[in-house]
């Protein structure tokens, strides 16, 4: 070990610079331990704009409030905290580990049915989003939310997944009488993720008066759905009091392809309400978030 610490030692600080670019960003940080010019090389321009993604210049044009920054490494952990983009209808992160691109989807970038409508849907601010608007469900029959995202913008070679950033209300009622549909499906590609989900609503007392109203119209609403694995909502580790629910994966290549993205439960016909949906989050699952 010594040996090989006193040959990176010998070698000029912008040499080392380029190895340690060919590394990830946790190695460079750690780097900086072994000896002066090696911390030298990891605080260096050359190292962490090899981190950033290639594209930086834009999403940096993007960003609802300008970042002023005195190094690439600086700008580099920035962006890896949450940052509001296009007009603050959508997040941009960097994940620390890897530097892969992750993109929120704010509930204004989704098409949901009847969000147009006061009666159906509630558009509002609450203090745990950084989005300025949150859609809350007041009552619909027919539940639809679709997302779509190009790959052009998420990091290439890379496996991607799709969550549905939600809350559910005290006062929420049939939303998981039936499973949801749920699909991710990358255009022109093979790659189409199909599933179910129930949205579990967390009060015993609503899932009482649920079983006694509906049970014995329950099983035979989901005859109505193709069996899947069923999956449910869980807890982000944000700290926030959000749920997420994946809907599904998918590999981005080096192309420019469209990601649709949806949930749908629309053969149940029963009133639903109580959901409150953030936004569609599309982050690498080898994402330690």
């Amino acid at each position: 070990m010594e040996y090989c610490v006193g040959f990176f030692n010998t070698l000029p600080e912008g040499c080392v610079s380029t190895i340690l670019s060919l590394t990830s960003p946790p190695d460079a940080c750690k780097s900086s331990l072994v000896s002066s010019i090696f911390r030298a090389a990891a605080e260096s321009d050359v190292v962490w704009e090899r981190f950033l993604p290639a594209d930086y210049h834009d999403i940096l044009s993007r960003l609802a409030e300008p970042l002023v920054v005195s190094s690439k490494k600086e700008l580099f952990l920035r962006l890896c905290d949450p940052s509001l983009i296009d007009g603050g209808n959508k997040r941009f992160r960097l994940d620390k580990w890897s530097g892969k691109n992750s993109y929120m989807l704010s509930a204004r970038e989704l098409s949901i049915s009847w969000s147009h409508d006061p009666m159906c849907w509630s558009w509002t601010s609450i203090p745990e989003s950084r989005f300025s608007e949150v859609a809350e469900l007041k009552t619909v029959c027919r539940l639809e939310i679709r997302g779509k995202i190009r790959t052009q913008m998420l990091s290439p070679n890379t496996k991607y997944g799709a969550y549905l950033i939600i809350k559910i209300s005290n006062r929420a009622f049939g939303l998981d009488l039936m499973p949801s549909e749920i699909s991710v499906e990358v255009s022109n590609s093979t790659q189409v993720c199909n599933g179910t989900a129930y949205l579990r609503c967390s009060d015993s007392k609503n899932k009482q008066m649920e079983t006694l109203l509906y049970g014995n119209r329950r099983e035979m609403l989901r005859s109505r759905v193709i069996e899947g694995d069923g999956r449910v909502p869980c807890e982000r580790r944000d700290g926030d009091g959000w749920m997420e629910l994946e809907l599904g994966d998918f590999f981005n290549g080096e192309g420019d392809e469209e990601v649709k993205m949806s949930l749908r439960e629309v053969k149940g016909y029963h009133l639903k309400g109580g959901l409150i949906i953030e936004g569609i989050e599309v982050r690498p699952k080898d994402s330690r978030k």
